[in-house]
């Protein structure tokens, strides 16, 4: 089987940590575990990542280097965040698969340069920030910042992918039997001039679970897993009484009142890929991706047969989850 794995941002930080060498080095050998169990199950293996916290770090630095005239614009920055990320990935990848080739690519994302998006910017990047922080960010650099839970984050446009240009690659390292890691961070974002047709960067982050859905898409992925931090997507979330979902479709799923800036993206993602390949979609948790493609934890989304469309089927409500965590994770 085919498979397209996404990780959520806590496959390198978790909320609220310092984003430290060695704690993202933590987190990675963990998430290394689970996916080399894909692999060694026999399957070919696309990864793809979160940069958020990664790229927010890198945009500070970049603001406030007293040896640079300007910051260096988020384009670059993303692409930085890959090589950095896809890095401590691989290696751990090579560690766990002694002999199997491992690729960490730098992929660029095409957008429409006219996407309404680059106007009202809604993507969530870097660490939490106080409400004084927060305001003078926004009168000091021209930041836009939006409230993340209890806290403020910076936000930047996040315009729809339309392609992942370094797909016909990715198909052909996979032909020849490599892991291969790529769309990190959604992907460097790039629009094409409309009279040259030559590339340029665009100032803007892309969705990292829509790009994973558009590459699944592009690769002929049999299936699409988002892996997070929590066993299942929660069907009255926010309540006392929280309820795992097992199985769903894309309409169910889209029809849940999920976080906006959390599980909202993943659960459109995985509608999107299993809407329009058929295949199977999947949110589970990032430490069990095997048991996320079986079945055996996390929520599978799959398009309604045309017998008839079957609702959603939720683990009764005294029954937890695996962790028995009623959460849904951030970006």
């Amino acid at each position: 089987m085919r498979i397209v794995a996404a990780l959520g941002g806590n496959a390198l930080l978790q909320r609220g940590e310092h984003p430290d060498a060695e704690v993202q080095l933590h987190h990675v050998h963990q998430a290394a575990r689970s996916l080399a169990e894909l692999v060694e199950a026999g399957h070919e293996v696309v990864i793809t990542h979160g940069n958020g916290p990664q790229i927010g770090l890198l945009a500070v630095e970049s603001e406030t280097d007293p040896a640079l005239t300007a910051p260096y614009p988020l384009d670059v920055l993303g692409a930085q965040t890959q090589g950095m990320i896809g890095t401590l990935l691989a290696r751990e990848l090579m560690n766990r698969l002694p002999g199997r080739e491992v690729a960490a690519l730098v992929t660029h994302t095409e957008v429409d340069r006219r996407d309404p998006a680059f106007t009202h910017p809604t993507k969530f990047i870097g660490q939490q920030l106080s409400a004084q922080q927060a305001e003078t960010l926004e009168r000091e650099r021209g930041w836009t910042t939006a409230q993340d839970g209890a806290h403020r984050r910076r936000v930047v446009p996040s315009p729809e992918p339309r392609a992942v240009l370094e797909a016909p690659l990715v198909r052909r390292l996979l032909a020849g039997g490599a892991v291969v890691i790529c769309g990190g961070g959604g992907g460097v974002p790039v629009v094409r001039d409309r009279d040259t047709g030559l590339l340029r960067g665009a100032e803007a982050v892309v969705d990292k679970d829509l790009t994973a859905a558009l590459l699944a898409e592009q690769l002929g992925a049999d299936a699409l897993l988002i892996l997070t931090d929590v066993t299942h997507v929660f069907t009255r979330y926010g309540t006392a009484h929280p309820g795992p979902l097992v199985t769903t479709t894309p309409e169910r799923l889209r029809a849940l009142d999920l976080p906006e800036g959390s599980m909202r993206p993943k659960a459109e993602a995985a509608a999107a890929f299993a809407e329009r390949t058929g295949g199977l979609a999947a949110i589970g948790p990032l430490d069990n991706a095997l048991g996320t493609v079986l079945g055996t934890t996390g929520t599978t989304v799959r398009a309604a047969l045309n017998g008839g469309e079957k609702g959603p089927r939720a683990l009764p409500a005294g029954r937890p989850a695996d962790d028995g965590a009623a959460r849904h994770p951030a970006v």
